[in-house]
């Protein structure tokens, strides 16, 4: 299935502890349907090297939608580009 949701994507999480959160999408895992979300289901880790670490853990596609699209950026070639100068 393919998803809708892109990283860099913002969503609002609509269920759950975190309902009503917005975040810009870290990561997403399409097999397992989950997205990573800035912000949200922060959980700590213990690493012995750094001490406690605090990231963000995966929810399940369902729970949030999608606010605004990832921007798509103008990829310019570099043919182009060096035409132009010459």
């Amino acid at each position: 299935m393919k998803l809708k949701i892109k990283k860099g994507a913002t969503v609002q999480v609509i269920s759950g502890a975190d309902k009503g959160k917005k975040g810009a999408v870290l990561a997403v895992n399409a097999t397992a349907m989950k997205v990573q979300v800035q912000g949200v289901k922060v959980q700590t880790h213990y690493d012995k090297k750094d001490g406690l670490l605090k990231k963000e853990g995966f929810i399940d596609y369902s729970n949030v939608k999608l606010v605004e699209a990832a921007s798509k950026e103008k990829k310019t070639s570099k043919k182009a580009s060096k035409s132009k100068s010459a």
